[in-house]
């Protein structure tokens, strides 16, 4: 594993990230997929039947209250009606839904902020005013085509409120722990791992369980792991002993990493359980 020069585009952390990776202080990517165009469409058709009915009652409402003879209070009444379908009711349910509407929720979708967050008003409020542009006053059209382009699915009004919409109901898959190679057990017990970024980190935990399709060639993967060693090299004091494979010697550095931070997190707790039982 002998250090070799790396250019900041071809860093290991960064080629094994995509864009669709969220990652957390403990190194861990938050896969939230993206929902599929076709749930998409089924669920922006349930919507798009619901606000229709909504606004011919809300019409029938505001029409009926307005008198016949005043032209200007009908037109009046008339633009009432539309914005409380077209921007207050949406606005408001994705709000206090946290990005659910009727349609979505039957689909077991929601609507996120690009970092996974939970949208606000001011999310919601854009979403619905570009949406009543470009699904109601094109025929769905621009919506349906800038979501077959984008690789997130995204409509125009996702893109200008940094959002896009998730699948809630997938089934969790937990990652399978990274064990410790039997003959490094002895040196890491020694050895001086000090915390790795989050990105290198996530990038050699990717690579150990084959998350990474692209380098299944035995040449690459060699060369690959022969990377991330020399970049975790910089964070472990001593060196593997001599002989040590670059796989083994990432997996012993994960492991070790991550026994420490559980031992570290037990004495906290049972020193915490101590204090207030006094």
């Amino acid at each position: 594993m002998s250090p070799a020069p790396q250019s900041p585009e071809r860093r290991p952390e960064r080629a094994l990230l995509t864009d669709d990776d969220l990652v957390t202080g403990d190194a861990v990517a938050l896969d939230l997929p993206a929902a599929g165009l076709g749930m998409r469409l089924l669920s922006g058709l349930i919507d798009v039947i619901v606000v229709l009915v909504l606004l011919v009652v809300t019409l029938i409402v505001f029409m009926t209250a307005a008198p016949e003879s005043d032209e200007a209070l009908a037109w009046a009444a008339y633009i009432a009606a539309t914005a409380t379908v077209f921007l207050i009711v949406p606005t408001t349910i994705e709000t206090l839904t946290r990005g659910r509407s009727l349609g979505r929720l039957a689909l077991g979708l929601r609507v996120v902020r690009d970092d996974g967050g939970a949208i606000s008003f001011h999310h919601a409020f854009v979403r619905a005013l570009v949406g009543y542009v470009e699904i109601y006053g094109t025929g769905g059209a621009a919506a349906f085509l800038t979501a077959m382009i984008h690789p997130r699915g995204k409509r125009l009004g996702d893109i200008a409120a940094g959002t896009y919409v998730i699948r809630v109901r997938v089934p969790l898959r937990p990652p399978i722990p990274i064990q410790m190679p039997p003959g490094l057990a002895a040196w890491a017990a020694g050895a001086d791992v000090a915390t790795i970024p989050v990105g290198l980190s996530l990038a050699v935990r990717r690579f150990l369980s084959g998350e990474v399709g692209t380098y299944t060639d035995p040449v690459r993967r060699a060369a690959l792991a022969e990377r991330l060693a020399t970049e975790v090299q910089t964070y472990v004091a001593p060196g593997p002993p001599p002989g040590t494979p670059a796989e083994a010697y990432l997996a012993a550095v994960l492991a070790t990493r991550r026994d420490r931070d559980a031992a570290r997190l037990a004495r906290d707790e049972r020193l915490r359980a101590r204090l207030t039982a006094r």
